[in-house]
């Protein structure tokens, strides 16, 4: 730790002029404007939602519950944007493209605009790392402690690194808290590790984070290395002089490089976020955000169909269900094995879906003592199939068809994201940025390589981590803007022969190792200390 305050110092009186400066008066005073506008926002949007599926909160414990949560879910990603999405703007402010205030309102924009019309396919895939029997029963007070435990966690790790000015990454501390929740839940219940499913889905998120930095790398390295030998203005490779701003046509590079980064990193990293806000929400407030109320009669007529087609299917398949068949399913979950009663049992529980869409007909006819169950039968059913659809189980064609058709409806009946939550998220994420990216830039800049970072440099690692970024966000894997950027600045300090600052890379390379465990420990304790509390 000694060593990684001293790298922190190495940071604390900038080269760059710009990062000298401090904030005044009216900056602060602007910052807490906006601040309290968002709040009122975020909390005026969740009333509405409230108050339209006709749910009455009485001041109480449910309440406190709800806005302590919620705050706790924006401040995870406040602190997100001291790290990640300040790491949009290091390049382009280091290199003097844009002054920092309107860098960080510009990738304010572009953040906000990238979790507007972000898929929802990240936010889904952090969320169903969880331990699925806590997710079916959220509302309770082991799904509250998940909650709690795996967002203070992730707050506390960030928070301290970014005190000691290094870039970690966020996405490594959230998959590291999961982790610990889920090594806590299995050794509360009497088991130690985690489930078949819960590893390969951990393995797929794993491999994308740990990848990417060295794609970042590379990538970088071998970019800079041919602008280097086919770019003849020599200004490009040297550092920025004073307030000096780069020539127009890298200035632009700059610019378009930070923009996209941004609206890849609004599109990935911010629906982290999105998905522990709707967890919460479907926790304390499920009438109104369990499932989809704004489904139309059409909608929750051709799900209905779905569920019957898919019902009659599995019933022809033969066999008797489980005395328990939601056990069943949860038990294929754990170890991924296909018993005899295990069709019969989906089949069973996507009756139950079948008539409870029959008997109400709408989605926002259910009532609140059915909302739940009628999402966590869904939910569970549909994880079932995704499950199957990778196995070895063979299917009739017309059974597998009715399947993913149900699985695809399903899924927009209760994997849905209101537009406040998404206003919300690039709310904090832009709020953080305008508060922490000094620390964070200054790593960057001068803290990386022996030298301070030049235009060429800043072009070549900001144009990698766009494109490295938008490639994952495709595919619905989270990977990190941190790791991405910085190891693409590293790449380009080896392509041009800079050099390292090796007390620094070590000591970011130790936190980034120490982020898993310590988020694992710290998640577990909190996760077995709000059990006992709640």
């Amino acid at each position: 730790m000694l060593e990684v305050m001293r790298a922190s110092r190495l940071t604390q009186f900038p080269i760059s002029p710009v990062l000298r400066e401090t904030h005044g008066f009216k900056g602060r005073l602007t910052f807490f404007l906006l601040l309290a506008a968002a709040l009122v926002f975020t909390f005026a949007a969740l009333g509405h939602d409230i108050h339209a599926s006709g749910t009455h909160l009485e001041p109480g414990w449910s309440v406190l519950v709800l806005v302590v949560a919620l705050l706790i879910a924006l401040g995870f990603e406040f602190i997100n944007g001291f790290h990640d999405t300040a790491n949009a703007v290091a390049t382009v402010i280091y290199t003097n493209a844009l002054p920092p205030r309107f860098a960080v309102a510009w990738s304010g924009l572009w953040n906000f605009l990238g979790v507007l019309f972000s898929s929802g396919a990240v936010a889904f895939a952090i969320v169903s790392l969880l331990p699925l029997d806590l997710l079916l029963k959220v509302d309770s007070s082991a799904g509250l402690a998940m909650i709690f435990a795996l967002l203070i966690a992730s707050i506390l790790w960030n928070l301290g690194t970014w005190w000691l000015g290094l870039p970690v990454s966020s996405s490594h501390t959230l998959i590291g808290s999961i982790v610990g929740i889920g090594l806590a839940h299995g050794a509360m219940a009497g088991h130690l590790g985690l489930s078949g499913n819960a590893w390969s889905q951990l393995l797929t998120v794993g491999y994308a984070l740990f990848l990417s930095p060295v794609v970042g790398f590379f990538a970088a390295f071998v970019l800079l290395r041919v602008a280097s030998s086919t770019i003849r203005n020599r200004a490009l490779f040297h550092a920025p002089e004073g307030r000096t701003p780069p020539p127009r046509w890298i200035r632009a590079i700059l610019i378009l490089t930070c923009t996209g980064v941004s609206f890849a990193h609004g599109s990935n990293d911010g629906q982290k976020g999105i998905g522990l806000i709707m967890l919460i929400l479907i926790a304390t407030v499920p009438l109104a955000f369990a499932v989809d109320r704004a489904h139309s009669p059409e909608q929750t007529r051709q799900l209905l169909a779905l569920t019957q087609a898919s019902q009659e299917q599995l019933h022809r398949s033969g066999g008797n269900p489980a005395a328990d068949p939601r056990q069943a399913l949860l038990s294929y979950q754990e170890d991924e094995v296909v018993r005899p009663e295990l069709l019969p049992s989906l089949g069973s529980v996507i009756s139950d879906v079948s008539a409870r869409l029959e008997r109400y007909g709408q989605l926002d006819k259910v009532p609140a003592e059915e909302v739940q169950d009628l999402r966590n039968d869904l939910y569970l059913s549909l994880e079932t199939i995704r499950l199957l659809d990778r196995s070895d189980q063979h299917f009739e064609l017309e059974t597998w068809s009715s399947l993913q058709a149900l699985r695809q409806g399903g899924e927009q009946a209760i994997r849905f994201i209101p537009v406040w939550v998404k206003v919300a998220v690039a709310l904090a994420l832009g709020l953080g940025t305008l508060v922490g990216w000094r620390r964070i830039v200054t790593t960057v800049g001068e803290g990386i390589g022996k030298t301070p970072l030049t235009y060429a440099q800043g072009a070549s690692a900001q144009l990698v981590a766009m494109l490295t970024i938008g490639a994952a966000d495709g595919f619905g894997l989270p990977v990190s803007t941190t790791q991405v950027l910085s190891s693409g600045v590293a790449g380009t300090m080896a392509a041009n022969g800079s050099g390292l600052q090796w007390p620094t890379i070590r000591n970011m390379l130790l936190a980034w190792v120490l982020t898993l465990p310590a988020a694992i420990g710290l998640a577990a304790g909190l996760y077995w200390l709000f059990t006992r509390l709640l």
